[in-house]
């Protein structure tokens, strides 16, 4: 069963790269302009911080849970970096302190979950709406502007490689191999597996999920600041409908919803996949609409692809 769904998940990751590369051919073919330099790098770098924060959030939904107020923290997490860098501190406090806070946040939610049993889906729709209401009163919507270009992180370069790109990739291939060859990693997929039997071996699925909670917030401050430092102003609000592309770059990229299973090389591939098939769609004249429409379909293709082969393995 464990090579089963080893294939499964290796499969999932070929079919989205060779998805992502065919789009980008017969899209190119039609309008050479998507090809040009500046549309890759928005698809790319534009688009790298969800892929970074897909990341944690696969971890999150393999071990069982699932973290819906990701979008509301990586929106205030941004607005603290810019607002710290704003106001005189320096620049690497600036990038600090959102991953520092984002940590501890997650922690307290970590512990919420794990220990005090609260349902993943509450805690985390209940910090959603503390996230938001703080953002907003906090800051009234109002852009950050005047920003250092020392701060500008994302648009950085080491070797003619943007920065934000370096992070994806290097953050993807950490946390894969992590997962796949240390004991916190098959912990992990123990616990959101089975968590009774987990305890049985002596793992703690409370610890775990404090654990899990804590390295996701650190990713999403890592996120915050690829977002954060991308343009010259930062839009203190929420960006809309983060959240439910950072969850479906996840499932789309393999990770079963049922926990146990995915993992973060297919959400990063299925993160790019939608920044690609978002670019593709203005290119062709077709409501970017569409792209929440298309979204949604792959994800109830993954889901029910994911429960069929559970309904066979039994």
């Amino acid at each position: 069963m464990k090579r089963l769904s080893l294939a499964r998940i290796f499969n999932q990751e070929v079919l989205l790269a060779v998805a992502v590369v065919s789009l980008l051919a017969l899209v190119g073919l039609n309008n050479p302009r998507f090809m040009a330099s500046n549309n890759l790098s928005t698809i790319f770098v534009g688009n790298a911080y969800i892929a970074v924060a897909a990341i944690g959030m696969s971890l999150v939904i393999i071990s069982g849970h699932i973290d819906v107020s990701i979008g509301a923290l990586i929106g205030v997490l941004a607005t603290i970096s810019g607002l710290l860098v704003t106001h005189g501190y320096p620049v690497w406090f600036s990038w600090l302190a959102p991953i520092a806070v984002g940590c501890l946040i997650n922690t307290a939610l970590g512990i919420l979950i794990g220990y005090m049993r609260v349902p993943s889906i509450i805690a985390t729709l209940g910090m959603l709406s503390i996230l938001r209401g703080l953002l907003i009163t906090v800051t009234g919507g109002a852009w950050i502007s005047g920003l250092p270009p020392a701060f500008q992180l994302a648009q950085f370069k080491l070797m003619g490689i943007p920065s934000p790109i370096l992070f994806m990739v290097i953050l993807t291939l950490l946390v894969a191999f992590a997962m796949r060859t240390t004991a916190f990693g098959r912990a992990i997929y123990a616990v959101g597996g089975n968590p009774d039997a987990a305890e049985a071996v002596g793992i703690s699925h409370r610890a775990m999920t404090v654990k899990v909670f804590a390295i996701h917030g650190v990713l999403a401050g890592i996120a915050a600041i690829l977002f954060a430092t991308q343009l010259q102003v930062i839009q203190s609000t929420v960006p809309n409908g983060l959240e439910l592309v950072i969850i479906s770059a996840a499932v789309v990229g393999g990770v079963s919803i049922l926990g146990g299973i995915g993992t973060v090389t297919g959400a990063t591939l299925a993160a790019i996949l939608f920044a690609t098939i978002g670019s593709s769609l203005i290119f062709l004249n077709v409501s970017a609409y569409w792209l929440r429409a298309v979204q949604g379909a792959l994800i109830l293709a993954t889901v029910l692809a994911d429960v069929a082969r559970r309904h066979r393995s039994r």
